[in-house]
C-alpha cells in the first residue's frame, strides 16, 4: 500500500483520490473546499505523510501550480517527490524541477488523460522525469492506469517536460478528432438523406475504422438529446490546442487539421463577427450582392 498526499479535489482530483482508495492506498487531500477536503492546509496535508513523501497536483496550471509548488518546496524534505499531474505547460516543468532540485526534491510531469470518466475505466498518463522518480511512484500509477498490460495507458515519456510535451499533442489531436465528428454530424442532419442521424452515428460504433471512444461518447450525447437542442455551441478552449500550434510553427509542422479545430473553437464564441460582416460589405461594394442590415 503506498500513500499519496492529493492537492485539488476537483472533478477529475476527486475521482483519482477515490479510484486510489479503492485500489487500497491511503489518500490524504486537500482542496479549499472543505467538504471535499481531509486537511486544512499544505501544511497539515505535509504533517499527515510520512517520509519520503509522494504530494500529487492536481490544480490549473499556470500561476496556481507554480504558487502551489514553490509552497511545497519550503514545505518538504530532502528525497520527498512532487508529481504535476494537471495541464501545465511544458516549459513550466523545468522551472519547477529546477526550484525542487536545489533542495534535493524530486519533480515528475504527468499528463493524465480521461476525464469524469477515469474512476472507473482508469486514467491514460504520460509521464516525464527521472526514471528513479517514476519508479518510487509506480504503485500509484499502477492504480490510476486502466486495467491490462502496464505499456497500454501509462508510458514514461522520457525526461522533465516531456509528459506534458505527450498530453498537449494528444489534446491537439483530440481537437481534430472532435471537430471531424461534429462535422459528419452537422453534415448529416442538414442533407436530409438520412433519416436516423442517430442510428447511423450509432452503428458506426462496431467494424468501422472510426470506432473510438470519442465517437461512443457523441452517441451518449445523442442519445440524451438527439438533435442536440438542448446546447448552445459555445465551445472553450483550454490552452493545449494553442500550446500545440505554437509547437507545430516552431518546429515547421503542418498542422492543418488541428489549427482548424481550434479556430471553429474560436468562431462558436462569436455571437456577431467582424471578419464577416467586412466579407459581406466587400462582396456588396464590388458585386452588388444582397446584405442584410442590422434590425431589418
Amino acid at each position: 500500500m503506498a500513500q499519496l498526499g492529493l492537492i485539488g479535489l476537483g472533478k477529475m482530483g476527486f475521482n483519482m483520490r477515490e479510484r486510489l482508495r479503492g485500489a487500497g492506498h491511503e489518500v490524504v487531500g486537500y482542496d479549499r473546499n472543505p467538504d471535499v477536503t481531509d486537511s486544512t492546509s499544505l501544511e497539515d496535508l505535509v504533517s499527515k505523510l510520512d517520509g519520503p513523501r509522494i504530494v500529487w497536483i492536481m490544480v490549473p496550471a499556470g500561476e496556481p501550480t507554480r504558487q502551489t509548488v514553490a509552497e511545497l518546496g519550503n514545505l518538504l524534505s530532502e528525497g520527498d517527490l512532487v508529481i504535476d499531474g494537471g495541464n501545465s505547460k511544458y516549459t513550466d516543468d523545468r522551472i519547477n524541477a529546477d526550484l525542487l532540485a536545489a533542495k534535493k526534491i524530486g519533480y515528475l510531469d504527468c499528463g493524465v488523460s480521461g476525464g469524469v470518466w477515469g474512476k472507473d475505466n482508469g486514467y491514460g498518463l504520460m509521464v516525464g522525469g527521472a526514471a528513479s522518480d517514476v519508479e518510487k511512484a509506480m504503485p500509484i500509477f499502477d492504480a490510476l492506469r486502466p486495467e491490462g498490460p502496464r505499456e497500454e495507458g501509462f508510458s514514461h515519456a522520457g525526461a522533465v517536460g516531456s509528459g506534458h510535451y505527450a498530453k498537449m499533442i494528444h489534446n491537439g489531436i483530440e481537437y481534430g478528432m472532435m471537430q471531424a465528428f461534429a462535422e459528419g454530424f452537422e453534415l448529416l442532419e442538414a442533407a436530409k438523406v438520412v433519416e436516423n442521424v442517430p442510428a447511423v452515428i450509432k452503428g458506426w460504433q462496431r467494424g468501422t475504422v472510426v470506432r473510438s471512444w470519442l465517437l461512443d461518447l457523441l452517441v451518449r450525447a445523442l442519445d440524451e438529446d438527439p438533435e442536440l437542442d438542448d446546447l448552445e455551441g459555445y465551445v472553450e478552449d483550454s490552452g493545449e490546442g494553442r500550446w500545440t500550434l505554437e509547437e507545430a510553427i516552431n518546429n515547421a509542422v503542418p498542422a492543418p487539421v488541428i489549427s482548424a479545430a481550434l479556430f471553429a473553437r474560436f468562431a462558436s464564441r462569436q455571437e456577431d463577427s467582424a471578419a464577416m460582416r467586412a466579407v459581406a460589405a466587400l462582396r456588396n461594394q464590388f458585386g452588388g450582392h444582397s446584405v442584410k442590415k442590422v434590425g431589418g
